[in-house]
């Protein structure tokens, strides 16, 4: 049995500067340090590294996730930010981008968005 101390996850980007300034200007991330990439403390106690890869290719899925409290108000506030939400066929997404699954007993209400890089991120309502 795997007795970790700790964990974190870890994506690859095509551009670390980018990475930076979207993690940190546009989602707000703290940046716990740059040693052989970014390292960011995430909510509720996770971490996340990033470091670049010049071969890059991003996940055909989601990596990470974000719990929020109010979705509409997030999806609102990183549409000023310049974030464009996905839209993904038999989703039945609304013109925001959300999937409203709670309403049809299919899922949580989610909606899903690219890192600079072409990660596929989400916003989650708790």
């Amino acid at each position: 049995m795997l007795k970790a101390k700790a964990s974190f996850s870890g994506l690859s980007v095509t551009d670390l500067e980018k990475a930076k300034e979207f993690y940190i200007k546009t989602l707000g991330l703290e940046l716990a340090n740059e040693e052989m990439g970014l390292h960011f403390n995430l909510p509720g106690g996770g971490q996340l590294f990033i470091y670049q890869k010049e071969d890059h290719k991003p996940a055909t899925f989601t990596i990470l996730n974000f719990i929020v409290k109010d979705i509409d108000e997030t999806v609102d506030e990183l549409v000023k930010s310049g974030v464009t939400f996905e839209k993904y066929e038999g989703f039945h997404q609304d013109d925001k981008g959300i999937a409203r699954g709670k309403v049809v007993n299919m899922g949580p209400d989610i909606a899903w968005f690219k890192d600079p890089a072409g990660n596929i991120l989400s916003v989650i309502q708790d």
